[in-house]
């Protein structure tokens, strides 16, 4: 079971390079299920929208995870209740509309979960992502639940991502950093056989400040004269991870970074 996960999506260019490159990739790489955060998606940098929804599902991705600003674009909150392959973060508010944790079916009968976490630290409101995973895990259980459970941790700072690696470690397929855009080099399998990646990095231009158009965001630091942040628009780096995933535990067998066009390549 080859599991494709990519980082944040961010604007036209992301989404242009997904639309350009992704179904290549899944025939190439023989991936067989496909995550993608898609919460910057949209033209603006931030939210995502039924119509870009729907066409990355048409691209290839299986679920799309998201994070703070999932809420962005205010169609979602009602579009989110009909697509249960679009989550939000588990740990938001139990009012909250839509879904953090879904099972899908991949081939030859098995199942995946996917649960979407957010973290507490310099983070937008939410529950306590530790005390909401322990609740989780009292009714889901890897191989009884389904056969592979992959965790988006969307987080702000390193050692909660770790903590959280940890935490889940013999008891997911994978564990996987996003909200920061940029890449890190310790994907790793972990002492009881999840796979862990602090952050997947983004899918958008890295000639860019995270995905910002660079020279606006020099202006913001520099108090010069400014206007609200906006993508930059060249070529796409698709970053992410793939995991090979051994359907008898459960777990990991295998990581790799995956990083593929634009300046990164």
């Amino acid at each position: 079971m080859r599991i494709l996960f990519l980082g944040d999506v961010v604007g036209k260019s992301g989404c242009t390079s997904i639309k350009k490159n992704l179904k290549n990739i899944i025939n190439q790489k023989n991936i067989d299920f496909v995550i993608v955060n898609g919460e910057n998606a949209a033209e603006g940098g931030v939210g995502i929208s039924e119509k870009i929804s729907n066409e990355l599902f048409s691209y290839g991705a299986d679920v799309i995870t998201t994070g703070n600003h999932v809420w962005d674009l205010k169609e979602t909150a009602q579009y989110i209740t009909r697509e249960n392959k679009l989550l939000r973060p588990f740990n938001l508010p139990a009012a909250t509309p839509g879904e953090g944790f879904g099972i899908y079916k991949v081939k030859n009968g098995l199942k995946i979960g996917v649960l979407n976490l957010m973290g507490n630290i310099f983070m937008k409101k939410c529950e306590n992502v530790f005390e909401s995973s322990v609740l989780f895990l009292k009714n889901n259980v890897l191989k009884k639940n389904f056969d592979f459970l992959v965790v988006d941790f969307h987080g702000e700072i390193t050692s909660e991502k770790m903590a959280i690696g940890h935490f889940f470690d013999g008891k997911a397929t994978l564990v996987v950093g996003t909200h920061t855009h940029v890449p890190t080099n310790d994907a790793r399998i972990l002492k009881n056989g999840t796979a862990y990646l602090t952050d997947a990095g983004m899918c958008g231009d890295y000639n860019s400040v995270i995905g910002m158009n660079k020279e606006n965001s020099l202006n913001k630091f520099l108090k010069k004269d400014a206007v609200k942040h906006f993508p930059a628009t060249g070529e796409a780096s698709l970053c992410g991870l793939i995991v090979d995933a051994n359907k008898k535990t459960g777990l990991a067998d295998k990581i790799e970074s995956f990083i593929f066009g634009g300046d990164l390549i």
